[in-house]
């Protein structure tokens, strides 16, 4: 199991939940694929069209900033933890 945890701004898009398992693991890719089949709303928050991370979306698996460790390969072991952040603007 991997566990996904989402900030308050994403949580509307899981029904609330501040945090979310999955039984993939394996990539980054497989965690969003089967994140986004249950919560679909969710899955379009964090990629685009093409399955790309969203340039203001910041993925972390157990700490470490995907995109400075593989992207959506970046490997998901069994008990990680990926977190996901949408970059807050405001003035």
């Amino acid at each position: 199991m991997v566990t996904v945890l989402l900030p308050g701004p994403l949580r509307g898009e899981a029904g609330g939940a501040s945090r979310l398992t999955v039984d993939a693991g394996g990539t980054l890719r497989a965690v969003l694929d089967e994140l986004s089949t249950a919560h679909p709303r969710l899955g379009r928050r964090i990629r685009d069209e093409r399955g790309e991370l969203r340039r203001y979306v910041n993925v972390y698996v157990d700490g470490e900033d995907c995109r400075h460790s593989g992207g959506l390969a970046t490997p998901v072991g069994e008990g990680a933890q990926v977190q996901v952040l949408p970059s807050v603007a405001g003035g």
